[in-house]
C-alpha cells in the first residue's frame, strides 16, 4: 500500500515538473520568436534600396556582400539579444537552434528572390553586349564576343552570391549560353543567305556583261566598227511647225522630218529663238560615250 502511494506521489511530482518545464519552454520560444520577427522586419527594410535599384532595371554592385552583411548582422543581433536557454532544459536549447535557423531562412527567402531578379538583369545585359560585339562577320570575333559576354555574366553572378548560402547561377548561365548559341546560328544563316545573294547578283551582272559584249560583237559583224560618238541636231523653221532632226549614233545616221506645233512659242516671245540662240537658230546636243 505504501509503495503505491509513493509511486503516485513521484508520478505527480514528475507531471508537475514536466508541465512547468513545458510552460517555461513555451515562454522562451515566444520571446525568441518575437525577437526573430522584429529582426526579419528590419532586414527586409534594409533590402528596400536594393529592391528599388533592381525594379529600375539596374543590377546592384556587390549584391552578395551586402546580403551577407545583412544576414550576418541579423544572426549576431539575435545571438546578442536572445536570452540564453536554461542549461537544465534541453528542449529550450533545441528551440533556440530551431528559431535561429528560421531566422536565417526568413532573411534568405526575400534575398534569394532579389538574387534571381539580379541574375535576370545580368543575363539581359550580357546578351546585349554579345549582340553589340558580334556584329563582325568573322567566326572568331563572334566566338570572342560570346566568351566575353559569358565571363561578364559569371563575374557579376559570382559577386551576387551570398556567402554561406546555397545560391547558384548555373541554370541562368546555361540559358544565356543557349540563347547566344541560337543568335550565332541565326546570324550565320543570315550571312550565308546574304553571301549567296551577292554571288548570284555578281553572276547576273557577269551574264549581262557577256550578253552586252555579244551584242556589240554582232553589231560589229553587221555594221563594222562602231564609233564612240553620238551626235544629234534639230532645226525648226521659223514661224512654222516644221521640225528637222538628225542624229549619228552607233555608226548610223538618221534624219527625221516632222510637223509638230511648238508648245513653248508663247513663252519665247514674238521673235522665238531669233534673239536667244546663235547663228541660224540651230540647237545642237553632244553626247560622248567611251
Amino acid at each position: 500500500m505504501m509503495s503505491r502511494i509513493a509511486a503516485a506521489l513521484l508520478l505527480s511530482v514528475a507531471t508537475v515538473s514536466l508541465q512547468q518545464c513545458s510552460a517555461s519552454t513555451m515562454d522562451y520560444s515566444s520571446m525568441c520568436n518575437s525577437l526573430k520577427c522584429s529582426i526579419v522586419d528590419r532586414c527586409c527594410k534594409g533590402l528596400e534600396d536594393m529592391r528599388k535599384s533592381i525594379d529600375e532595371g539596374s543590377p546592384v554592385p556587390s549584391f552578395g556582400d551586402k546580403c551577407s552583411e545583412l544576414c550576418d548582422g541579423a544572426i549576431s543581433e539575435f545571438a546578442a539579444e536572445a536570452p540564453p536557454p536554461p542549461e537544465d532544459d534541453p528542449s529550450a536549447a533545441a528551440e533556440y537552434d530551431r528559431i535561429l535557423g528560421d531566422l536565417e531562412l526568413g532573411i534568405d527567402a526575400p534575398m534569394q528572390v532579389l538574387f534571381l531578379r539580379q541574375l535576370a538583369l545580368l543575363r539581359e545585359e550580357a546578351l546585349r553586349k554579345y549582340r553589340t560585339n558580334s556584329g563582325a562577320a568573322s567566326a572568331s570575333s563572334d566566338y570572342e564576343a560570346m566568351v566575353s559576354a559569358d565571363e561578364f555574366f559569371a563575374s557579376g553572378a559570382e559577386s551576387s552570391v551570398r556567402r554561406g548560402s546555397g545560391w547558384t547561377y548555373a541554370a541562368e548561365r546555361a540559358h544565356l549560353q543557349s540563347v547566344m548559341g541560337d543568335v550565332a546560328s541565326q546570324g550565320k544563316r543570315l550571312n550565308e543567305v546574304q553571301t549567296k545573294a551577292a554571288q548570284q547578283q555578281q553572276l547576273a551582272m557577269q551574264y549581262l556583261q557577256m550578253q552586252q559584249q555579244t551584242i556589240q560583237q554582232l553589231q560589229m559583224q553587221m555594221y563594222g566598227q562602231t564609233s564612240p560618238w553620238n551626235v544629234g541636231c534639230a532645226y525648226r523653221v521659223p514661224d512654222t511647225n516644221f521640225n528637222l532632226q538628225g542624229s549619228y549614233q552607233g555608226g548610223k545616221t538618221s534624219f527625221t522630218f516632222s510637223c509638230v506645233p511648238d508648245e513653248y512659242a508663247p513663252m519665247l516671245g514674238p521673235n522665238g529663238f531669233t534673239n536667244g540662240v546663235g547663228p541660224g537658230n540651230v540647237g545642237v546636243s553632244l553626247n560622248v560615250s567611251v
